[in-house]
């Protein structure tokens, strides 16, 4: 996926476009053999996208060769030896985008006056994104993380960095009880501007925060500034500067304990909602209450994915071949539950298997 799906880019995505706005979505595999099948099955859902375009009167010729030279373009920058689980291609009159998912979706080709957005925002938060501060007397950098890797990211005023006097070199240096360098107001400045700009951060796009540093620069962060009161401490010097598979050795057992405690947390969370019967379980029924806007916080094992129909009371399996099953129902109910603000959760396959893989929490 691109560095982060945060909600002004997400927006951005959802706004109206000229017609066609084309979004092109597929499985992709990230090993051979499987991956054999992948540059064939785009080559063919790009063809199937032209014609489409071809074949819609509501096309202008003008507009179609736009759109499809925005498609090959495209094409063309997609790196499919460094595909995850899933490729969304957005192409509409002097624009593209690709994206990489790290979750997988179904084969489709929509043409509307939107790109289809759904797929791209239940990968977003099957990822569970973290943010990173690096944090040194004279640099603090901030890591995009996700579940196999962090990429450093250069906005917001990130990467900070200062010159170190003499002095502060030999303060460095010293050893005992003497003042070392985070007791400098000078550090203490910089701090204090590396927190304004976390907080600019989080609130553009929240997520969990690990803050990583020595236990001095820690300290003096918290006299400092705000961020660090809410975030998970990472008591390792050196990360400022990278490079990223070590931040991310650093941080992964802190996160992934971070996560276990919030399942465990959800799983609490549920039982409690079963007995006050504010709760949901299955596909049909928290379907049903996603677009009553009543989900407060939906749980969904990760790979869970099922092809239903709509018999007109409720979804029911659906059988191949099918013209009017929905294959990407799970993600149409994180996204709609994202849009009425609810939390969305992804939990390991197995642990919602008595309430059909998937579950909410209601408002009423």
């Amino acid at each position: 996926m691109h560095p982060a799906l945060t909600p002004a880019v997400l927006a951005r995505l959802r706004a109206p476009r000229p017609y066609p706005a084309v979004s092109l979505v597929m499985p992709t595999h990230r090993r051979e053999p499987d991956n054999a099948q992948d540059p064939v099955r785009l080559r063919n859902l790009l063809a199937e996208a032209k014609e489409r375009l071809r074949a819609d009167p509501a096309v202008t010729r003008e507009r179609r060769a736009d759109v499809e030279d925005q498609l090959d373009r495209a094409h063309a920058e997609v790196d499919l030896a460094h595909v995850e689980d899933g490729l969304a291609i957005f192409a509409a009159p002097g624009e593209h985008q690709v994206w990489y998912l790290g979750r997988s979706a179904p084969e489709r080709v929509v043409l509307a006056d939107t790109f289809l957005t759904r797929n791209l925002v239940a990968a977003r938060e099957a990822e569970r994104p973290y943010w990173v501060m690096a944090v040194s007397a004279d640099r603090v950098s901030l890591w995009n993380g996700g579940p196999e890797r962090v990429t450093e990211v250069h906005k917001g005023g990130f990467p900070l960095t200062r010159s170190l006097t003499a002095q502060d070199v030999e303060r460095e240096e010293r050893i005992g009880d003497v003042p070392s360098t985070f007791t400098d107001e000078a550090t203490r400045q910089f701090l204090r501007g590396a927190d304004e700009a976390m907080r600019h951060v989080l609130a553009a796009a929240p997520r969990p925060l690990y803050i990583a540093g020595e236990a001095a620069a820690l300290s003096l962060l918290d006299g400092a500034g705000t961020v660090s009161r809410g975030a998970s401490r990472v008591p390792h010097g050196g990360l400022a500067d990278g490079p990223a598979d070590v931040v991310w050795q650093a941080v992964r057992p802190f996160h992934a304990a971070h996560h276990e405690a919030e399942i465990g947390a959800l799983l609490q969370e549920l039982d409690k909602a079963r007995g006050r019967r504010d709760f949901a379980a299955g596909v049909d029924e928290v379907w049903q209450s996603a677009l009553g806007g009543r989900v407060g916080v939906l749980a969904v094992e990760e790979n869970y994915r099922t092809t239903v129909r709509d018999d007109g009371e409720h979804l029911v399996p659906a059988e191949a071949g099918d013209l009017d099953a929905r294959e990407d129902l799970v993600d149409e109910i994180v996204e709609r539950s994202l849009d009425t603000d609810a939390k969305v959760r992804f939990v390991p396959d197995g642990t919602l298997a008595e309430q059909d893989h998937i579950a909410a929490v209601l408002r009423y």
